[in-house]
């Protein structure tokens, strides 16, 4: 929500960058478009630019190496990646556990945990780290697994 004065002076709101139609009650709305593919690309558009050709090599160093550092702290507990090849800052791993449950443990401890998934056939977790992950905030994530009662 963007603040201005009117010309006269009075306070005025405006909803700016905003999905269209996304502060219209469902009844009211004309169709059930709740996105703005123009919004999405502007928003990349005005980071990439602010973060620049450095900034963004940077990011992207940094969230491959944190991916990196979750994965060999996650096989270190036996979540093993459930596929070979290269990862950014995304990948699935195989589960000694119930993920449903796991996510649910997590969850109650204010961790937001991997996203579970099918990995060939079994059970796994899909996990990320990004530029925005610290190394505490993985060893805690590994901390927290590891006192899961429910690993095997």
């Amino acid at each position: 929500v963007g603040k201005t004065v009117d010309t006269e002076g009075r306070d005025a709101y405006v909803l700016t960058l905003q999905a269209r139609e996304q502060h219209i009650r469902r009844e009211k709305a004309s169709s059930n478009i709740c996105s703005n593919e123009a919004l999405c690309a502007l928003t990349a558009a005005v980071y990439m630019s602010a973060m620049g050709t450095d900034g963004m090599k940077k990011v992207a160093t940094l969230c491959h190496s944190k991916a990196e550092y979750l994965k060999a702290r996650l096989s270190e507990i036996g979540f093993y990646p459930a596929f070979k090849g290269e990862t950014f800052h995304e990948f699935v791993t195989t589960t000694p556990c119930d993920a449903k449950e796991l996510e649910e443990y997590l969850c109650k401890r204010g961790i937001l945990p991997g996203l579970p998934v099918e990995a060939g056939g079994a059970g796994g977790m899909l996990w990320c780290a990004t530029e925005m992950n610290d190394k505490e905030q993985i060893d805690a994530l590994i901390s927290a697994i590891s006192g899961f009662g429910g690993i095997a």
